[in-house]
């Protein structure tokens, strides 16, 4: 899953000539490494304490929404602002720097999981008003992360509370049960609907603990990649393996994010200027799936989808959202209907 990125720095090229311009697209030199990290740091390398707020930012991947970063800074009380990932370099920094008004902002990359018990790292985490994880492959986050300091570390910024946001594969892994990745390919709607035990469908759980995202697996770049049948695949094998009887989904589109504050659980939408599907879904079985077996095709009773765009509101306590529309999926000999004639 790659993630887009919107530039911060919104350069004028008839302005610059092309090495300038060159200079400023090329990445930092790292500020630190270790092995299996490497570091980078825009702004005040001291650390400062803020008074911080919590707030969750959900995004499906894509181009990025500025308002994310102007919040997370805001709720983090302008302090220092962490990005973690397993690939790329320090792309985030000056974007994130310009938008969020913090003291500074840290990428951490990590290569391997050796990075994942150096002191300077957990430290550095730990001491973040506000963490955000990038997009990439969210099985490398399972592998490094999972049962680790850093998980422990990302725990303790999301319980002060501060916040805590990601895309695509950053998405992926704030929920209760995760879509793990873990197989040879990304796991396609087909593929799940002909067969929930398919070699792809990887779960893992209890990676993070976020207020609201109890009892929940996400799912993103929804309507781009066809992906409303995975999502609801994934639903059916929590059921059936008796992960959770009640699972809840929260899928969103490339270019959109959910905000949530975990202190009421209320949560609402921001998406890129003219973004065409601008929405997330909120997906609740009303019962188990009536055949989820290996190597027979899916068949489900009622799911409710209530799809949510900018301006709406969704209550996550109550599961019931303002300002969106509802409707119904199912998947018969897998097939998926909707009563809507539109799975989005």
């Amino acid at each position: 899953m790659k993630e887009g990125f919107r530039r911060a720095l919104r350069l004028t090229a008839l302005a610059l000539a092309p090495l300038t311009i060159l200079a400023a697209c090329a990445a930092s030199a790292p500020t630190r490494s270790g092995p299996g990290f490497t570091y980078y740091l825009t702004g005040n390398p001291a650390d400062v304490v803020r008074q911080t707020r919590g707030l969750w930012v959900a995004q499906g991947g894509g181009d990025d929404v500025d308002e994310n970063y102007v919040r997370m800074g805001a709720y983090g009380g302008g302090g220092d602002f962490v990005v973690l990932r397993a690939s790329g370099a320090d792309d985030y920094n000056d974007y994130i720097f310009e938008l969020c008004n913090c003291d500074s902002v840290e990428t951490i990359v990590f290569d391997k999981d050796a990075g994942t018990a150096d002191p300077f790292v957990i430290r550095t985490i730990r001491n973040a008003e506000a963490v955000f994880i990038a997009g990439g492959d969210q099985s490398n986050y399972i592998r490094y992360w999972k049962d680790t300091p850093i998980e422990d570390a990302i725990n303790f910024v999301a319980a002060k509370p501060a916040p805590i946001g990601g895309t695509s594969a950053g998405m992926a892994v704030m929920g209760e049960f995760v879509y793990s990745a873990e197989g040879q390919e990304s796991l396609t709607a087909a593929a799940a609907l002909s067969d929930p035990y398919a070699t792809d469908l990887t779960l893992a759980r209890d990676f993070l603990a976020l207020p609201g995202f109890e009892n929940v697996i996400t799912d993103q770049h929804l309507q781009e990649r066809d992906r409303i049948g995975r999502t609801v695949a994934l639903l059916a094998r929590l059921q059936k393996d008796g992960w959770s009887a009640t699972p809840r989904a929260i899928a969103a589109d490339r270019e959109t994010a959910l905000h949530i504050d975990p202190a009421n659980g209320t949560a609402e939408v921001f998406a890129t200027p003219d973004h065409p599907t601008p929405y997330v879904y909120f997906l609740k079985p009303a019962g188990p799936p009536a055949i989820c077996e290996p190597g027979k095709p899916l068949t489900t009773g009622a799911i409710s989808v209530y799809r949510l765009g900018p301006g709406g509101q969704f209550d996550l306590a109550r599961w019931q959202g303002t300002g969106g529309i509802e409707y119904e999926l199912g998947v018969r000999n897998g097939g998926l209907r909707s009563s809507r004639g539109n799975n989005y």
